[in-house]
């Protein structure tokens, strides 16, 4: 057995593992139809100036009225209330010191969003504004009660999507996504009629705090062994990784965020946008 052979083993090999590990669930049912070629307002259609908050009930109205889809980010309270909200910590969005999680949903909502009268909100209340009339990207942020999160969020999901007409199973009015892998791998076991995501980032875009290997493997979409997940929501800062060109080849649907140029639509499935006014849809 030659070196040659042998090398050709190794790298067939790695070959092989690479594309186990990346491979998305390659949809042909049409589960993303409802998201393709359109517009999300990212966290609502807040303004740069603050005077609309991001993730407020303000924002996701306005997003409502003008006929865009809606990305928002959910997670739980100190008393395991689904409540409205991007940042682990309140200090840039509220003023106060400490995490969403340090506190009671009764006293998030004494809190102000970007010094106005808009309050956090639950996602029940985000979802009763919304009433179906525009689609929802829903990220999931991870955290040490995920299992909590998903359950209550989907019990919520389930009960929408049953109220606007819909079996309970599968719809055309959310998707769900996550940076944490084991979100999306939960809903592949516990929901999988659900279209669900990946979401990613250059690595260099990754908190120094997180392990390299973290960073590495998040980066380049090395979960996706567990998640397998039908599409991947990239972010536009930094170069997207080789095994992520990849798993869109082998069909994982493209998602880009955050788009602040229209021309963003031009070889992605769904652009998630803000501070700029596209269309709600392309073609």
């Amino acid at each position: 057995m030659n070196k040659a052979f042998i090398g050709g083993l190794f790298a067939g090999a790695a070959a092989a593992v690479t594309v186990f590990a990346i491979a998305p669930r390659k949809l042909s049912d049409g589960r993303d139809k409802p998201f393709k070629n359109r517009y999300f307002a990212h966290r609502g259609l807040h303004s740069r100036d603050g005077s609309v908050p991001e993730n407020s009930i303000a924002a996701f109205s306005a997003a409502v009225n003008a006929g865009y889809g809606i990305e928002l980010d959910i997670q739980l309270s100190k008393d395991n209330e689904v409540v409205v909200f991007h940042d682990d910590g309140l200090k840039r969005v509220c003023g106060k010191e400490g995490l969403v999680i340090d506190y009671d949903l009764a006293e998030l909502k004494r809190m102000r969003l970007l010094d106005t009268e808009e309050c956090i909100p639950t996602f029940k209340e985000v979802l009763d504004v919304v009433d179906g009339r525009v689609p929802l990207i829903v990220e999931f942020k991870g955290g040490k009660r995920n299992k909590i999160l998903c359950e209550k969020a989907m019990s919520y999901l389930r009960e929408y999507d049953k109220a606007h007409g819909g079996t309970g199973k599968g719809s055309s009015l959310f998707c769900v996504e996550s940076f944490d892998a084991r979100i999306v791998f939960w809903f592949r076991r516990n929901a999988p009629d659900l279209y669900r995501g990946q979401l990613a980032n250059a690595m260099e875009e990754y908190d120094d705090n997180f392990p390299w290997i973290l960073r590495f493997t998040s980066a380049h979409c090395l979960f996706n062994f567990g998640a397998r997940p039908h599409f991947i929501a990239y972010g536009l800062v930094g170069k997207k990784p080789w095994t992520v060109r990849l798993a869109e080849y082998l069909g994982a649907k493209k998602i880009c965020w955050t788009s602040h140029n229209p021309e963003d639509k031009d070889g992605n499935d769904t652009v998630i946008f803000e501070f700029y006014n596209p269309p709600t849809t392309w073609e």
